[in-house]
């Protein structure tokens, strides 16, 4: 393939990034795209290589060669453009290998850091040595061509590991991982035997022995700053002894690899339990047995409250190692849960962030008292930008934030390094927020990030999370319940009266803005034509203080006493319906006909007697509503492809 134009689709990527320097090098005309530009398209900017950004059909048009990740949907339209020419990044990087002398590291865990110990060290011992490594390290970019053993990182996502022949292969650990692509862990651990038999020589680091002197040259206990001066913790000891047994066989001596070694792993790759500001550490483990070593690396540098913010990634890892995870948080204190980043996966069902969290629930909470934890307490937010403004807000001295997680929870770097220098804390009475909802059952607001006025919350969710936000409950005759109106069909329907008007309620056909002459918002009276009422909702921005009402028409309407016996009576502690019919249906209908009646999530439940009403029972957090919401929502979704949009205000599903 040498000497071909070729052309890179989302080049940005850490693995694609590697690839097309080695491809330049070899004297191959590279090009790329990708969506945004990044620190990444900068450096390969450097290296020679032009990146344009946005999909184009004419960015292929030229090229002899396309290459892509399984990441890159079918119809991106610079895929459709290059059938044909197409091929895969796991195919081309496997054909390098077999093309020359070299070294791939493979396994479930530690492929990078690996990687990273063997070529440095290499290169510390005097060889020439060319790389191609899933991260950066400091100055030491993903890939460089230098002539001489070509160590690349090999992954097996794909399965394109059974196509590598390299003359040395490393085998880390290996635990079975990307369901998407091995239906079962057999499928998964044959693709590893058909590396092993394609290799000529084969080290197995799980099964080295570490020498007492190895230890004690690098063996001490992580530094807090992450970067291990003076040692390794004992997963990245077993990644350095690897690093050693791939120098001895290449003939160099215990002496000289031992002289050599403690400056090479004194930095671990970025991301590998990197110190992003004081307190704050990421970690790119996704897998519960990488989790649970990062956890027990800021385990041992806590000193106050060890808080771990995890984004799982991909839907269909989060299901088939769902039983798994819970154990994997248990040194932490405190875990904060983010939605799922997708990759290139559809949803898939079992795989939500709300499986996740009902699984911890349940493994961290005892059944007969929901409220006593045994575990981490576990929280659930609606973005990773949440989760972190809990985390600012809520650190003291000594506490570790831990970032977990392989996806865009990495895009939290520049609000954390901002928000630590900062050191932005609010100097205010933090509110109690119950008064405003029953929902809210942790967490509290610290003020100074702006206000939010609330009724009596009979219809509002507010997050367990800390907040900056200031809330206020409405005032004057606005936040009066609005059973003081006596409009028939709302009879039984909680709420303030201010409540009603915003979110433009009603029951059996009928709605509030029916009676509304005007509304007095902010000082200012506006026409009930300008209010932009439709179902459920209103276009009224700002604080209602006062309505106006029109009764004209209530008279010819059913007495309360009839819409009362027809409808439900509503059990104690619920916020009526938490979903609004969707057009031509009824979300009750739907939710039933999914099996969502008798759901439960902590001490949160779905009431027998209609499927679209959720009680918060005993030890129910805000947490539990917000989780058994989501599975309602993608009950309804899988079964009958409808999204429903949640009536309860401040419930954001995605």
């Amino acid at each position: 393939m040498s000497g071909k134009k070729i052309h890179f689709i989302g080049i940005g990527g850490v693995g694609m990034a590697a690839l097309a320097v080695l491809l330049k090098a070899r004297g191959d005309t590279v090009t790329g795209c990708d969506l945004h530009p990044s620190p990444r398209t900068r450096w390969l900017a450097r290296q020679g290589i032009p990146v344009d950004f946005g999909h184009d059909a004419r960015h292929v048009a030229a090229a002899d060669v396309v290459v892509v990740t399984p990441a890159v949907h079918a119809d991106n339209p610079e895929f459709v453009a290059a059938r044909g020419k197409i091929r895969y990044r796991g195919e081309v990087l496997a054909e390098l290998v077999g093309a020359r002398a070299s070294i791939a590291v493979c396994g479930a865990h530690g492929k990078t850091t690996t990687a990273t110990f063997i070529a440095k060290l290499l290169l510390a011992l005097g060889e020439k040595v060319s790389w191609a490594i899933g991260g950066e390290t400091g100055d030491f970019p993903v890939a460089a061509e230098n002539g001489g053993v070509l160590v690349v990182e090999a992954d097996e996502s794909d399965g394109t590991l059974s196509l590598y022949r390299p003359t040395t292969l490393v085998v880390n650990k290996c635990e079975y991982d990307h369901p998407d692509h091995f239906k079962t862990p057999d499928e998964y651990f044959a693709c590893f035997a058909t590396a092993q038999n394609n290799a000529q020589d084969v080290i197995l680091s799980e099964n080295l022995e570490i020498p007492s002197f190895f230890i004690n040259l690098l063996g001490v206990p992580p530094h807090e700053n992450g970067v291990c001066p003076h040692g390794l913790a004992p997963h990245n000891l077993r990644n350095a002894r690897a690093a050693a047994e791939v120098a001895l066989r290449r003939g160099h001596t215990w002496d000289a690899i031992c002289a050599a070694l403690p400056a090479v792993v004194a930095q671990l790759p970025d991301r590998r339990f990197q110190t992003l500001a004081p307190g704050v550490v990421t970690d790119y483990a996704h897998h519960p047995t990488e989790m649970r070593c990062a956890i027990d690396m800021a385990r041992q540098i806590c000193r106050g409250t060890l808080r771990v913010l995890f984004q799982p990634h991909r839907y269909s890892r989060t299901k088939a190692l769902l039983k798994d995870f819970p154990a994997a948080f248990a040194g932490a204190d405190e875990v904060v849960l983010c939605p799922t980043y997708a990759a290139f996966e559809p949803p898939v069902a079992g795989g939500d962030i709300a499986d996740l969290y009902a699984a911890c629930r349940d493994a961290f909470a005892r059944a007969e008292a929901p409220s006593r934890r045994e575990g981490p307490r576990v929280l659930l937010a609606q973005s990773c930008a949440e989760a972190w403004r809990h985390a600012q807000l809520e650190m003291q001295g000594g506490d570790v934030t831990l970032l977990l997680g392989a996806g865009d929870i990495i895009n939290l770097a520049p609000a954390v390094v901002r928000d630590r220098a900062q050191a932005v804390r609010s100097a205010g009475t933090p509110v109690d927020l119950k008064p405003f909802s029953f929902f809210r059952t942790g967490g509290r607001s610290v003020g100074g990030g702006g206000r939010v006025i609330a009724g009596a919350g009979s219809n509002t969710w507010i997050s367990d999370l800390t907040t900056d936000a200031e809330y206020v409950r409405v005032a004057g005759p606005a936040g009066a319940a609005g059973a003081t109106l006596g409009i028939p069909w709302m009879a039984g329907v909680p709420g303030t009266i201010g409540g009603w008007v915003k979110m433009n309620a009603g029951a059996f056909g009928h709605s509030i803005s029916e009676v509304v002459r005007r509304v007095k918002v902010d000082g200012r009276w506006i026409d009930r034509a300008d209010c932009g009422f439709g179902y459920r909702t209103s276009a009224i921005a700002g604080v209602i203080e006062d309505v106006e009402w029109d009764f004209g028409g209530v008279a010819a309407a059913e007495p309360a006493r009839a819409f009362l016996a027809r409808r439900k009576r509503f059990p104690a502690r619920c916020c009526g319906s938490v979903f609004k019919n969707p057009p031509g249906d009824f979300a009750g209908r739907l939710l039933e006909a999914a099996g969502a009646k008798g759901l439960r999530v902590g001490g949160a439940f779905v009431w027998e007697e209609h499927a679209n009403v959720i009680v918060a029972g005993d030890g129910a957090t805000s947490s539990d509503i917000l989780a058994l919401a989501r599975l309602m929502q993608l009950r309804v979704r899988d079964r009958f492809g409808v999204v429903l949009e949640p009536e309860i205000t401040g419930l954001v599903l995605g």
